[in-house]
């Protein structure tokens, strides 16, 4: 029987990438993007740039040490072209958060730099179903919306998530199947991480309460309300350009006829287009409020110095 890893892997990169298309394949060491750099190595085809990427956060002692031994493993992978990124976690949100930002900003330069990169290249992401119910269970828990409850994409150009329905049991049946030793990230037993607490404590007592499948449940909900996103962001997207004005305003009238959820993301994508920064569901809130009603507030300060403002039947972003 087929390994999975590789056959998820390859059907992704035919769905997704053109042959000739440039693929960063991030790994860190650990077992589920040691596998997806096996796998990438064996599906790639020739005639594709494939360039691994391991990141050096510089969060613990010996990392530059462990990015380098990384790197060899590449190399003895067959990848001809290995990168070590050296980055500096020093962003808003926690340490978690800015170690992100920072991962993934030092990819997307790196796919953008490559010869026949920029739009075209993807970056690989070994993110499993395993990580997918966490982000989805973290989501609920926080009260973030439907987009976070959708969690993690396949495709989010330069974004691509491979084994997204496939678990950790997996990817380390193709560590074992390679004879590779994955690194334990001691991060990813920390108790100070609520990702890790989620993993260890919360989902094993959810498996244990419903009787199991928490994980697999949680992934296939984020798939459903993906589609039913995407459904509604096309809605949306044809009422924004009907509603919009010649001079960039929204006309009211048009909104009101439309349901709260498609107003919501007109709201939304208009604003952003127009130069705002991310909106808090606050924000959205009161900006409903000028579509709902001629008593709702006349003007909504949002992010990028901008106020939305009602006048003459129509909103108009200025800036303040």
């Amino acid at each position: 029987m087929p390994d999975p890893v590789l056959r998820a892997t390859r059907d992704w990169l035919a769905d997704h990438v053109s042959p000739v298309a440039p693929v960063v394949v991030a790994c860190s060491g650990g077992a589920d993007s040691l596998a997806l750099a096996v796998a990438c190595a064996a599906a790639s085809g020739i005639g594709r740039r494939l360039v691994g990427a391991t990141v050096d956060h510089g969060l613990q002692a010996g990392s530059a040490e462990r990015a380098a031994d990384t790197a060899v493993i590449l190399a003895e992978l067959g990848y001809a072209d290995v990168r070590v990124l050296t980055v500096s976690v020093d962003g808003p949100g926690g340490m978690e958060a800015a170690a992100r930002a920072a991962r993934y900003g030092a990819l997307r330069q790196l796919a953008e730099s490559l010869p026949a990169g920029g739009p075209d290249a993807a970056v690989l992401l070994a993110h499993t179903a395993d990580d997918q119910a966490e982000t989805v269970l973290l989501g609920l828990a926080r009260g973030s919306g439907p987009r976070s409850i959708a969690g993690m994409r396949a495709w989010r150009p330069p974004w691509g998530r491979p084994l997204l329905g496939l678990r950790r049991s997996d990817t380390e049946l193709t560590c074992r199947s390679a004879g590779l030793a994955p690194w334990q990230d001691p991060h990813n037993s920390n108790p100070a991480f609520t990702r890790v607490r989620v993993r260890r404590e919360v989902l094993p007592l959810l498996d244990d309460v419903l009787g199991g499948g928490v994980r697999p449940a949680l992934a296939r909900t984020a798939e459903l309300m993906a589609q039913d996103l995407d459904a509604l962001d096309e809605i949306a997207a044809t009422v924004v350009a009907q509603a919009r004005t010649p001079d960039g305003s929204l006309d009211i009238a048009a909104l009101r006829r439309q349901p709260a959820a498609i107003v919501g993301r007109v709201l939304r994508d208009w604003a952003m287009s127009g130069g705002s920064r991310p909106l808090t569901y606050e924000h959205l809130n009161r900006m409903a409020a000028q579509v709902a009603s001629d008593h709702g507030p006349p003007q909504v300060r949002i992010p990028g110095r901008l106020d939305v403002v009602r006048a003459g039947g129509a909103l108009r972003l200025e800036p303040h």
